[in-house]
């Protein structure tokens, strides 16, 4: 396999379209800073419309040959994708560290999760099995057949810009489909052209895969609003996914999305408080709260509320905040200023509407320090927005049912927790919280390649991983031979 070099100053000025890497020429360009010193790392070009028509037709060509391979050798390709990451695995860190601000916890996980989505896809080319039915019709035989959709759109977020790149990228290619990737500008390299260098040693036919990197202002609307792909894989917040949803069914392309969440974390009068706050401080701070699925509202029963949020004060105060490349750092920066400047307004909004700053509510630069914020209900600007920070409100219930009609009042439904040492208790409420996942006496950050991942209501469309994204990226076509002359009516 080719060895390739992954530093920030590896050469990532080029566009990977139709197997070839493409040079900037006159395009312009995208400055690629390190959200902690913000110091520009490396350049990348400015994909335009008429790249992502290139792309697209590349991949239209590629596609039916690629399909065709035989699944050993699909597989194949996933497999020294694997080897890659893994021989490559402290660049990758760098980078993750570099580009995104992920702190060494973080792009751990990271990693490990992004290499469990592709061993997850190294089998998808032996499950595309089909079956036989039996007919209505004398003489007939029925088959069901499972085939790629052909070409498959990605837009990918900026917050774990690996796992959620190659979570759509590595299934799609693997179940014989070709790939047109467009990822955020903040972290067009470990979201996108990383992931070309990847699949270009690991022996991807030309075409099958192309990254355009590119601001979603200029771009966007070309990657979704195209007649070209059959999937629009999307993943960020539910204003742009309900745009990406409308352009793709313009088409008859299927969304498949995975949007924003206000995620509860649900302690109870009979949960054991440690494990409890343990799992609060992991499930907020956790990249600076930055994911889709962090814990956006603490509701904690009257009985433990002032202990939990002492607990949790005091533990959020005393973690390690600074430079992601220093291992012992836990809250990193937040990507860029302007996403800073909404974490500190949903903060000082909250406050004027009489919450408590019990610690934190400052920032370093793009540092903002883990903040604990008390007597919050549910309406205050930090619980009824998805905040994406390092920003925990915690508010109080007295019974189970005001739990439950608290975690329900939202538009989202993505993901949630629930402690009880009641389990009966825990899997009632659990029940009764409309998500699409929720974890018992854990927290809500989890993800795990051969198990459903996705939202209700406003959190998107779909599911990932497993044997439901191998549903997304494939369609089932029905063939059926009369074997016997069939006798009409007329």
């Amino acid at each position: 396999m080719t060895d390739l070099p992954l530093s920030p100053e590896s050469g990532w000025n080029a566009l990977y379209l139709a197997g070839e890497w493409t040079a900037a020429d006159d395009r312009d360009s995208i400055s690629v800073e390190n959200p902690y010193t913000r110091e520009e790392i490396a350049t990348v070009p400015a994909g335009t419309e008429a790249d992502v028509d290139r792309a697209y037709e590349a991949a239209a060509e590629a596609q039916a040959s690629w399909a065709r391979q035989p699944p050993q050798a699909r597989a194949g390709v996933i497999s020294a994708a694997i080897e890659f990451v893994r021989d490559h695995r402290d660049e990758i860190l760098e980078l993750l560290a570099l580009e995104s601000g992920s702190t060494a916890v973080k792009s751990t996980a990271e990693l490990q999760t992004a290499r469990g989505m592709l061993q997850q896809a190294a089998s998808y080319p032996f499950r595309m099995d089909g079956e036989h039915a039996d007919s209505i019709v004398p003489g007939k035989e029925n088959v069901v057949e499972r085939r790629p959709v052909g070409v498959v759109g990605v837009i990918s977020p900026w917050n774990f810009p690996f796992h959620l790149s190659m979570r759509a990228v590595a299934p799609a290619i693997a179940t014989g489909n070709a790939v047109v990737l467009k990822p955020a500008s903040s972290t067009p390299i470990t979201g996108g052209l990383l992931l070309a260098r990847i699949f270009e040693a690991a022996g991807v036919p030309e075409g099958v895969l192309s990254v355009v990197p590119g601001r979603g202002s200029e771009i966007g609307d070309a990657i979704a609003d195209h007649e070209v792909p059959r999937v629009l894989a999307f993943t960020g917040s539910t204003e742009i996914g309900q745009r990406v949803a409308r352009q793709a069914a313009g088409n008859c392309t299927l969304p498949a999305l995975e949007l924003g969440g206000n995620n509860v974390h649900v302690v109870t009068e009979n949960a054991a408080l440690e494990r409890a706050v343990d799992g609060g401080v992991f499930g907020s701070f956790l990249h600076q709260g930055q994911a889709c699925i962090s814990i956006n509202r603490h509701l904690v029963h009257e009985e433990l509320y002032d202990d939990y949020v002492g607990m949790l004060a005091d533990r959020a105060a005393n973690l390690p905040t600074g430079d992601p490349t220093d291992e012992d750092t836990i809250i990193g920066p937040i990507i860029d200023e302007s996403q800073r400047d909404r974490i500190l307004e949903y903060i000082q909004t909250t406050v004027e509407e009489g919450a408590t700053v019990e610690t934190g509510g400052g920032h370093d630069g793009l540092v903002v320090e883990p903040t604990v914020l008390s007597d919050v209900d549910n309406d205050m600007a930090a619980a009824c927005n998805e905040h994406f920070g390092p920003v925990a409100p915690v508010i109080p219930y007295a019974s189970d049912t005001e739990a439950i009609e608290l975690a329900n009042d939202t538009i989202h439904g993505l993901s949630g927790s629930v402690h009880s040492e009641d389990l009966d208790q825990a899997r009632t409420i659990a029940d009764r919280i409309e998500t699409g996942m929720i974890h018992i006496n854990d927290q809500p950050m989890n993800d795990e390649p051969h198990v459903p991942f996705g939202g209700m209501k406003q959190s998107g469309l779909g599911r990932y991983n497993g044997e439901s994204i191998l549903d997304e990226l494939t369609t089932t076509k029905w063939l059926s031979i009369q074997r016997e002359p069939r006798k009409y009516p007329f």
